[in-house]
């Protein structure tokens, strides 16, 4: 659960700082923040119910 929580604050801190900061959002940034999200989601399904 710490390592979906720990993905989940970096996404997130990603997503204020493009949003709110007017961060620039390169191809690459936004390719591994979707990377970042779609393991989050894997682990999850890997993981099972807790």
């Amino acid at each position: 659960a710490y390592a979906v929580w720990t993905g989940i604050g970096a996404a997130g801190t990603v997503l204020v700082g493009i949003i709110l900061f007017k961060e620039p959002a390169a191809f690459w940034r936004l390719f591994f923040l979707f990377t970042l999200i779609a393991s989050i989601i894997g682990l999850k399904f890997v993981s099972g119910s807790s």
